[in-house]
């Protein structure tokens, strides 16, 4: 039976995922009639000839432009259909399914005055597969992605349904969705608001948390190889930071290393570590805070009205108000936020997987290749590690600090929000590149440290034992007999896997550990 999401009261980015993924949408009834009678206060504004901000009125520098009630819907159609400029390769069906959830979350606070018709139209299309082609590129906020989401309701464009790219009227036919009508608001409200940048921002909430889980295993794996310090792991002195985050990393730490023979063996054989491995809880807990503090800000975001104008609902009667709640400021700040966080898990795996490969620091044979002067082994993975590492160094530039003036000096301060949000998904997946690639590493040193202990079957941690064992299900140890690129690709498939990280976790002993 397939899942079902209703819009009712206070939403999370968990309920966005779960639509992106398939689950269908409803609304409550309170929800409905809010809707409703924003509509009907849209509707008296017209007929009584009132001057308001993108009802009555041109947009941008047009709005001191009055309208004749004639012109309205035309306004809206012609708005919707200039908006959709946008350029570059399409959205995910995914993305584009989240950024529509996001559209009728919106609207379902009943501030925007949009035709109820039309949300239900949105949701009929989300609910039988209709999913819109969006072009990645061309927002300095907002506007585009919005516009091309909203083209399938004039009738135009193709869209996806039951795999194939077809007419949108052709699937509005087969999936019997009934075309609304366009009327006064309507276009701005397809249009407005910051839907696209918080849809795409839940996803994004959930693939990092899934990276930030995996960063700990992976970490932890190389740490084992390494024959790390357990010394810095030690709650107390995790305590001392003050971090919640901090100390769940250590707890997740000691809970998938713990009765290691091999790191018994190895305590002692040095002062300390190395950053890359000593600071494994601070840098990840660290992270942590970070995606913490976007999350949060997606849900807020997920649970305001970001139209413009919003409609009042006020002593009986209605207000419009113009004002700024489109701007997106805050996703595009803690998108900048969550960028180095993103940055540092990735530069903190390639420290790790250079500190495997390199014989001076493992102990281990070179490039973890048994055919060392024949073969130079994975020494040029880490090459690829390196190449992700500094792109994703690149990305995490801040973003929110680009302005340009647009619409003749009326939109003179740009939040570049969408823009923002969507450098994220390149991030994260340079960031699940580097992991496989930690991982393949570690794997490797395991091969090597079990082939020298063959009388001892229980050598590693029962965290340590289960990852390499799930590894070599997927690849196996490396020769020079085999291209490496295929290997990167099966444990980037294993990596994307959610089910594995939760079965892995589980096994360990630390999945019932909150992720905070």
């Amino acid at each position: 039976m397939q899942a079902k999401v209703i819009f009712d009261q206070r939403l999370c980015w968990q309920d966005l995922l779960a639509v992106a993924d398939g689950a269908t949408l409803d609304i409550s009834e309170e929800r409905w009639q809010r809707m409703a009678r924003a509509r009907s206060a849209v509707i008296d504004m017209v007929e009584r000839g009132e001057r308001a901000y993108g009802i009555t009125t041109g947009l941008g520098d047009l709005c001191n432009h009055l309208l004749a009630p004639a012109e309205l819907a035309e306004m809206s159609r012609g708005t919707i259909l200039n908006h959709a400029c946008g350029v570059g390769p399409v959205l995910e069906r995914r993305q584009v399914r989240a950024i529509m959830a996001a559209a009728i979350a919106n609207y379902s606070h009943g501030y925007s005055g949009i035709s109820p018709d039309i949300v239900t139209a949105l949701l009929a299309m989300l609910n039988n597969g209709v999913t819109p082609q969006v072009p990645e590129q061309g927002s300095v906020g907002y506007l585009t992605h919005m516009a091309h989401i909203a083209l399938p309701l004039l009738g135009v464009g193709e869209v996806e349904y039951q795999g194939q790219l077809i007419p949108a009227t052709e699937a509005f036919q087969q999936a019997d969705i009934q075309v609304p009508e366009i009327g006064p608001k309507d276009g701005l409200s397809l249009v407005n608001g910051t839907p696209c940048m918080t849809g795409l921002a839940c996803l994004v909430a959930a693939d990092s948390e899934h990276l930030l889980g995996w960063s700990d295993l992976s970490a932890a794996l190389s740490f084992e190889a390494c024959g790390g310090q357990l010394a810095a792991l030690g709650a107390a002195n995790l305590a001392l930071k003050a971090s919640p985050q901090v100390s769940l990393v250590g707890r997740r730490l000691r809970g998938f290393l713990k009765d290691s023979r091999w790191l018994e063996s190895r305590q002692g054989q040095r002062t300390q570590d190395a950053l890359s491995l000593r600071s494994i809880p601070q840098i990840q807990g660290a992270c942590r805070q970070q995606w913490q503090h976007f999350s949060e800000l997606v849900n807020r975001e997920l649970n305001a009205a970001t139209d413009n104008p919003l409609i009042l609902e006020e002593d009986g009667g209605y207000r419009v108000v113009s004002q700024a709640n489109p701007h997106g400021e805050s996703l595009a700040l803690a998108s900048d936020g969550l960028a180095p966080a993103l940055a540092e898990l990735t530069s903190a795996g390639e420290r790790r997987t250079y500190r495997l490969l390199n014989p001076q620091i493992s102990g281990l044979p070179g490039y973890l290749t048994d055919e060392g002067g024949i073969s130079s082994g994975l020494m040029i993975v880490q090459y690829v590690s390196a190449s992700l590492s500094a792109e994703n160094r690149r990305h995490a530039q801040p973003v929110s600090v680009d302005n340009y003036v647009t619409s003749g000096l009326q939109e003179d301060h740009l939040s570049f929000g969408t823009s923002a949000v969507l450098r994220l998904f390149k991030q994260q997946s340079n960031l699940q590149k580097v992991l496989a690639i930690e991982l393949m590493c570690a794997a490797q040193a395991f091969d090597f440290i079990a082939a020298d202990h063959p009388q001892d079957k229980h050598l590693f941690s029962r965290g340590g034992q289960l990852l390499w064992q799930r590894i070599r299900q997927h690849i196996p140890h490396y020769t020079r007999e085999r291209w490496v690129a295929k290997d990167i690709q099966q444990l980037d498939a294993l990596l994307a896997d959610p089910e594995v990280l939760q079965a892995l976790e589980h096994q360990a002993g630390i999945g019932d550990t909150e992720h905070v």
